[in-house]
């Protein structure tokens, strides 16, 4: 169970290198915060301007009893284990484009490709090993989350179709669905809720 999720979190890192030297390839990614140092000029004297991140602040959580306690922390503990993979899949995507982008021939970029997809497996599989089924079914939220894309989507685009149907067809006997869309406004809202909290260090 655990081998799945590893196989499908390096298929979408190793992936990513496929994906960037697929130049007619486009996807819909999240805009990167700016937080940047600007300038105005006011009579004659420059003030410095600093774009800061917006702050979301949530109510405070109200358990009915012990039991949802416990879920909630436990929530916690898996969005802070899984969100870090689900951000390098998108940081991945970005950069390595980017790169790939740089190099002269198609043969160059497969001999890159191969080599950072050796590195990747090397580099993640211990930690991957030790996902659950249930941190499995919350990093392929994430991942729609950070990419804008389900895993699914991803998937198809760099290794077709026929792959993705395969990897979707494998992950329902784990209950899973990699076709799973996030929904941050409803029945996600309490993993995006989370999700802010971690990423704003207020958890």
């Amino acid at each position: 169970m655990n081998r799945f999720w590893l196989y499908i979190m390096l298929v979408l890192l190793g992936g990513c290198w496929t994906l960037c030297a697929q130049e007619q390839q486009s996807f819909m990614m999240n805009v990167l915060p700016q937080g940047s140092l600007n300038a105005i000029v006011q009579e004659g004297d420059t003030i410095p301007v600093i774009n800061l991140r917006p702050i979301i602040v949530f109510p405070p959580m109200h358990f009915k009893n012990k039991k949802a306690k416990i879920k909630y922390n436990r929530l916690v503990h898996d969005v802070k284990k899984t969100l870090p993979f689900a951000k390098l899949v998108y940081s991945t995507l970005i950069e390595t484009y980017e790169y790939m982008e740089t190099l002269p021939t198609e043969e160059a970029k497969q001999k890159h490709l191969k080599r950072m997809e050796k590195e990747l497996f090397k580099e993640y599989k211990p930690t991957l090993k030790k996902l659950s089924l249930r941190q499995g079914k919350l990093l392929i939220k994430l991942i729609d989350r950070e990419c804008n894309q389900t895993s699914y989507s991803l998937i198809t685009a760099f290794l077709g179709s026929f792959r993705a149907g395969f990897w979707n067809f494998f992950a329902h006997f784990f209950g899973a669905s990699l076709k799973k869309e996030y929904d941050p406004m409803g029945k996600d809202k309490e993993i995006e809720r989370v999700a802010v909290l971690v990423e704003n260090g207020m958890i």
